[in-house]
C-alpha cells in the first residue's frame, strides 16, 4: 500500500535535509508526546557531515551524503527496511506488475551478502540451479560486500539476453560456485496444477499475487472436473511470499471459519485481524502442504493457519521465518521508504518471525539413484520357474518391464512430493475405514 509519510516523520527528514538546528533545548517533542528528537545526537550528525564535506579526500555531493545517511538509518533497523530513491521506487513498482527483466530470484541481506530466499519457478535462476539459502558474494567481478540490497538487485536486473556471473557460497560445497545466468523477461505465473494420480490433485503456488486466490479456486475446479478429488497436495516450497490478501484468500479456501492471521504494530492501523468465511473448496478432503526453507512470509501465513486449524498436514522442512510486515510509504520528492510496521501471528498467537513454521512431518529433500533402485529389487514366487498357476487366472503379471511407472518417476524426480502423495493415500484409506 502506498501512502504519504506521516507528518512527524517527514518533519525529522526536513530537519536533517535543512541541517538547521535550534539551540537552547536538548530535545524537541514530536506530535506524539512520547517521541522526542535528541538534539545532541543531531548536532553530532551535523558535525560528521561538516567533517566529511571539509576533510574527506574527495568532494562528495550533498545529496549523496544525505541519501546514504538515510539508507544507513533504515538498514540499521532490520534486513527488510530500506530507502528507495526515485529510480529504485520506479523499479519496485515495475517489479510488482509480475513482469520484469531479470534472473527470477527473491533475495535478502545476511552479514553483508545477498542471500537467496528462493528461486522462482521456470526462471533463469531456477533452471541454472540456484537454491534457497545460497549466499551471493560476487556479481560478475563486483563484490557485493558493502552494497545495499537495492544496488545488488539493480545489477542483477537488466536487458533480456544479457549474461551475469553469480559467485555463490553454498552449504556443503568446498569452494564458491560460479554460475552464469542469462537474463530474461520474468513472467511469474502464480498457480499451476495437475493430477498426480486419479483422485489426487496437485497445486503449486509460486508466489502470492492479487489474482492468486481466484487462480487457485479455478485450478481446484479444473481438477475436480477431471475426477472427484480424494485429496490434494498444496506446494508452497520456495514460495517467497507476496500480497497479504492472496495469503488470506488461499487460507480461506480451505478453512471454514475462525481467525486466519493477525498483525500487531505500534500504530492502530498496523494491527489487523483476518477471518475466514464459510466454505471449503475441497469439501473436507485431506490436504498436505509442502514447505521448505524457501517458503517465506505469505507462504508461512497459509501454512500456519492450516496447521493451527488442523485442516491439513504440513510436511517438509522448517520455513524461512519472515514474520514481519513492510509498508511502502511514498515521500514528497517521489522517493519512498520500505518500513517494517508490524508482525504476523498465526491463529494460535505464534509469531513467525525468525522461527518459521515447523512441519508436522519433517521430510528432507532426497534423490533415489538408479543404484539405489537396483539394490531394492526383490524376487517373488511369480519369478520362479515351474511355479503353480493361480486358479483365479495368472495373466503373466510377473513379466518384467523396463518402463518406469509414474510412481517411480515421481519418487526419482521429487521424493518429498512422492511421500506427500503416499500420505494423502493413507489419510484417504483411514477416512474410508473410519466411515465404515
Amino acid at each position: 500500500m502506498l501512502q504519504n509519510l506521516r507528518t512527524s516523520t517527514w518533519f525529522l527528514s526536513g530537519a536533517l535535509l535543512g541541517l538547521s538546528l535550534a539551540v537552547g533545548h536538548s530535545v524537541y517533542a514530536l506530535k506524539d508526546e512520547n517521541q522526542q528528537i535528541p538534539f545532541e545526537d543531531l548536532q553530532a550528525f551535523t558535525e560528521v557531515f561538516s567533517k566529511v564535506k571539509s576533510d574527506y579526500v574527495e568532494t562528495v555531493d550533498d545529496r549523496k551524503l544525505i541519501e546514504d545517511a538515510i539508507r544507513g538509518m533504515l538498514s540499521g533497523l532490520d534486513p527488510h527496511s530500506a530507502f528507495l530513491n526515485t529510480s529504485e521506487f520506479s523499479d519496485l513498482k515495475i517489479g510488482t506488475t509480475g513482469q520484469f527483466g531479470g534472473l527470477g530470484i527473491e533475495v535478502g541481506m545476511e552479514n553483508g551478502f545477498v542471500k537467496v530466499i528462493s528461486p522462482i519457478d521456470d526462471t533463469p535462476a531456477s533452471r541454472a540451479g540456484i537454491q534457497a539459502s545460497d549466499l551471493i558474494i560476487k556479481l560478475d567481478e563486483k563484490s557485493v560486500k558493502g552494497m545495499t540490497l537495492n544496488e545488488a538487485v539493480k545489477i542483477m536486473r537488466g536487458k533480456p539476453n544479457t549474461d551475469i556471473d553469480l559467485t555463490i557460497v553454498r552449504e556443503g560445497e568446498p569452494k564458491p560456485l560460479v554460475i552464469k545466468i542469462t537474463r530474461e523477461i520474468i513472467r511469474v505465473k502464480s498457480v499451476k496444477n495437475r493430477m498426480l494420480e486419479p483422485g489426487y490433485g496437485y497445486v503449486r503456488i509460486t508466489n502470492f499475487q492479487s489474482r492468486t486466490t481466484t487462480d487457485l479456486l479455478k485450478a481446484i475446479s479444473d481438477l475436480q472436473k477431471e475426477e472427484s478429488l480424494k485429496g490434494m497436495v498444496l506446494d508452497l516450497r520456495n514460495n517467497p511470499g507476496g500480497v497479504l490478501n492472496g495469503a488470506v484468500g488461499v487460507s480461506d479456501a480451505f478453512i471454514d471459519d475462525g481467525l486466519i492471521v493477525y498483525t500487531e504494530g505500534r500504530l492502530d492501523d498496523s494491527s489487523h485481524r483476518y477471518l475466514a468465511t464459510p466454505g471449503d473448496s475441497l469439501n473436507g478432503a485431506p490436504l498436505v502442504v509442502l514447505i521448505n526453507g524457501g517458503s517465506a512470509s505469505a507462504s508461512e501465513i497459509v501454512a500456519g493457519a492450516i496447521q493451527d486449524h488442523k485442516r491439513g498436514i504440513i510436511m517438509g522442512t522448517k520455513s524461512f521465518g519472515k514474520g514481519s510486515v513492510q509498508t511502502i510509504q511514498e515521500l514528497r520528492n517521489g522517493s519512498a521508504v520500505k518500513l517494517t510496521t508490524a508482525r504476523y501471528f498465526t491463529p494460535n498467537g505464534r509469531s513467525i518471525q525468525a522461527t518459521g513454521i515447523e512441519p508436522d512431518i519433517k521430510q528432507s529433500t532426497l534423490r533415489i539413484s538408479e543404484k539405489d533402485e537396483k539394490a531394492r529389487e526383490t524376487y517373488s514366487e511369480s519369478d520362479l520357474e515351474g511355479r503353480l498357476s493361480n486358479p483365479n487366472g495368472d495373466g503373466d503379471s510377473s513379466s518384467a518391464t523396463d518402463e518406469e511407472t509414474d510412481s517411480e518417476a515421481l519418487a526419482r524426480s521429487d521424493f518429498q512430493l512422492f511421500e506427500a502423495l503416499n500420505l494423502l493415500k493413507g489419510l484417504t484409506i483411514l477416512g474410508e475405514i473410519s466411515n465404515g
